[in-house]
């Protein structure tokens, strides 16, 4: 409390105001009342600064945040089910005209990386190495999206449709050995890969990834 001491001085009080030790600004605060000199200082508690990290500051969402985690659910599920579909209906190396002269759908099994690679290589624990691998990048990609702030828009939406991706291919290997391919896309005598719905994800996402490095990605997140 401030302690407040009245004096004479030619022949009218005054009042002397020995400030409050405690931390506060003061309110000077003039009581009624004719011919009075006298200042009441009130003291008020001063707001104290807001820490870092708080409510006022953006909070980073675990990996992608919650959109992206409901994106690479969707990519998972469509994926998933579109290769059920593919191993009940379509036998083996049999194919389906969608677009003639131009897409099929086929079933192939892919036994090697993505599009293709190491497919016709054949080496000791071949299926298991390739699952670990795949979960290794898998794990290497979720703890990258897990640094990316939540501003970067389209980064996050590359790392979710690439964690879904990758997760639908993994679940193959795992359960399966191999990855169902079944889209063929040709051009007369040149067929390229046959891929899959996760594949797509993943170089959609890698591109949306190589977008948002190049600069695209802050271009639009300042002009929404």
């Amino acid at each position: 409390m401030d302690d407040i001491r009245t004096t004479e001085r030619n022949g009218s009080p005054r009042s002397e105001v020995r400030p409050s030790t405690g931390s506060g600004r003061g309110e000077l605060v003039e009581p009624p009342g004719p011919r009075s000199d006298a200042v009441v200082i009130r003291s008020q508690p001063v707001d104290a600064p807001t820490a870092r990290g708080t409510s006022d500051s953006p909070s980073a969402s675990p990996l992608v945040g919650r959109v992206g985690i409901w994106i690479a659910l969707a990519v998972v599920l469509l994926d998933q089910v579109a290769k059920a579909m593919v191993r009940a209906w379509l036998p083996l190396h049999d194919d389906v005209s969608i677009i003639n002269g131009l897409l099929d759908f086929t079933q192939v099994r892919n036994t090697g990386a993505a599009f293709g690679l190491l497919n016709s290589v054949a080496f000791p624990f071949k299926a298991a190495l390739i699952a670990i691998v795949a979960a290794v990048a898998l794990v290497a990609i979720a703890a990258y999206a897990a640094r990316v702030a939540p501003a970067q828009k389209m980064a996050r939406l590359g790392l979710a449709l690439i964690l879904g991706g990758a997760v639908g291919n993994l679940i193959d290997r795992i359960a399966l050995g191999y990855v169902v391919d079944f889209v063929d896309v040709y051009w007369r005598s040149y067929h390229f890969w046959a891929f899959n719905v996760a594949d797509s994800a993943i170089t959609v996402g890698v591109s949306v990834m190589v977008l948002d490095m190049l600069g695209l990605g802050s271009h639009v997140s300042k002009t929404v």
